[in-house]
């Protein structure tokens, strides 16, 4: 995500006069957030542990007996731990979807691929809302019951550990924008002309069944059908697209791994571009109202796959593009696999944020949310290398003028990036700009030819996986030879601003 929900694109810090007055390099304005006071305080250190694998949830919601047990409501995230269910391992989701703005009755089939990891008499699904038509696993009918968003789904035959099964639900109604704990909606939020579809960190929910943890990563086909004269976007590569009887159906396919926060299928009135980057498949999809704003920054797109490219690895996935909507209610950018969505127009710090999540946060993705940092600290960097190779501002410039300028109680420095307890301070400021700091002061440290290896390596080792911090550390180390408790200690742990490491 390449802004802190809550506050307005156009709020830039003004970098460019500290630079200016250091005798640097002219630089333009730091793509970036305003430092703002939070309501909550954090809590001790969290001490994270790398949570048990898929495989090992299984009997939480009650018995079975010798046909099997029921699968885990959730998987015990810190921050969301009803988010996923247990007894299953999805491979690949199969979605046909129609809208129509002027209804906004959304229909939807689901076609889910799995493998369960226990013998199960029951399993849930997260979906919020909808009534459902018809419900099947293995092509037989399944009784089902409603609790909240899990849909508890009972199968007509017992589920066999190890064994492949499908479930299929057709389902209908009006999408339900969820709003998380910060205050910000997502989900499948209506526009003027479509709706603005993105996940993070619990949208997906609000518009297919699905097994919404970001450790449950799945490969994807999504047909979405509009009527004609709208463009429907998703992820990955366009297999086709299709007119009849007043309705244009768009059929995406992402081959890659994938969480399901990542998944969307934004839709309206857009030009779609296609060409190639890298050899590699483009769609660019810009609302017309914002073209004119948005060609400077997606002029810079190809450059920026480049920079990234040569200085992480190479791009992970087989399609790469950009969702440029008109959606000015939703207040924020945010990556989805293969095509970030932006809520308007935006600079080229935003794109280059949202592209280097590709890397970071999309084919390198959190095991459980209160890693975030991971994601939003990565990408806020990316966006200072970005500035560098550009002959905007170093990420030194970045750093020093938020470790001048802000004082160790200002709210910019809490919560530590390591240790986000509170689910509304997930996307603080903290988690981004003192996330962003951690890297270059490790940067400086570790001296730049490891630094670079350690992000390469840190891409290359968990490409299409998932990760943790203490693996991070674990890693940095390594690549180091230095012993690092004390100084990932003071950036990710500690109150406050590190006053030495």
């Amino acid at each position: 995500m390449a802004m802190t929900r809550g506050i307005r694109r156009g709020v830039l810090l003004a970098l460019v006069v500290s630079v200016t007055a250091a005798g640097s390099a002219a630089a333009a304005p730091l793509g970036g957030w305003q430092p703002q006071s939070r309501g909550s305080d954090v809590a001790a250190r969290l001490k994270q542990q790398q949570p048990a694998p898929l495989s090992s949830y299984g009997p939480g919601g009650g018995g079975g007996g010798a046909t099997g047990v029921f699968g885990d409501a959730g998987l015990g995230d810190p921050l969301f731990p009803l988010a996923g269910n247990g007894g299953y391992d999805v491979r690949h989701y199969a979605l046909g979807l129609s809208y129509d703005p002027a209804t906004t009755i959304l229909d939807g089939t689901a076609l889910v691929l799995a493998s369960a990891t226990e013998s199960l008499s029951r399993f849930d699904l997260d979906l919020r809302g909808f009534t459902i038509s018809d419900l099947r696993v293995d092509g037989r009918p399944a009784s089902y019951t409603r609790d909240g968003q899990e849909l508890q789904i009972t199968p007509a035959r017992p589920l066999r550990a190890g064994r492949p099964f499908t479930v299929s639900v057709r389902y209908s109604g009006t999408p339900e924008v969820i709003i998380d704990p910060d205050g910000s909606a997502e989900g499948w939020v209506p526009t003027s002309d479509g709706a603005f579809v993105v996940g993070e960190p619990q949208g997906s929910p609000g518009w297919f069944p699905v097994n919404d943890n970001p450790r449950d990563k799945a490969t994807y086909d999504i047909a979405v059908s509009v009527p004609a004269g709208l463009t429907a976007v998703s992820n990955g590569v366009l297999l086709g697209q299709f007119t009849r009887k007043g309705k244009t159906t768009y059929v995406w396919h992402e081959g890659a791994p994938m969480a399901s926060y990542l998944a969307t299928a934004t839709l309206g009135v857009f030009d779609l571009q296609r060409s190639r980057i890298e050899g590699i498949p483009s769609y660019v999809a810009v609302d017309p109202s914002q073209a004119a704003d948005a060609a400077p920054a997606l002029a810079q797109l190809p450059e920026i796959v480049k920079l990234f490219s040569d200085t992480y690895g190479r791009y992970p996935f087989d399609a790469v593009g950009a969702i440029v909507d008109d959606a000015p209610d939703v207040g924020y950018a945010l990556e989805s696999q293969t095509k970030p969505n932006f809520d308007r127009a935006p600079d080229d710090f935003t794109l280059a944020h949202e592209i280097s999540h590709q890397w970071f946060g999309d084919a390198v993705t959190l095991t459980t949310w209160p890693d975030i940092w991971l994601h939003e600290g990565f990408a806020t960097y990316s966006e200072w290398l970005w500035a560098d190779h550009t002959g905007q501002f170093t990420p030194q410039d970045a750093f020093d003028y938020y470790y001048d300028n802000f004082a160790a109680d200002d709210p910019l420095w809490s919560p530590p990036p390591g240790a986000v307890t509170d689910a509304s301070d997930l996307f603080s400021n903290s988690v981004y700009l003192r996330g962003g700091m951690t890297l270059q002061a490790l940067r400086v440290k570790i001296g730049d030819a490891r630094f670079f290896t350690l992000l390469r390596r840190w891409y290359a080792q968990n490409r299409y996986g998932n990760v943790t911090t203490p693996e991070f550390i674990a890693l940095a180390e390594r690549v180091s030879g230095q012993d690092l408790t004390a100084f990932f200690d003071a950036w990710l742990y500690q109150e406050g601003r590190p006053a030495s490491w």
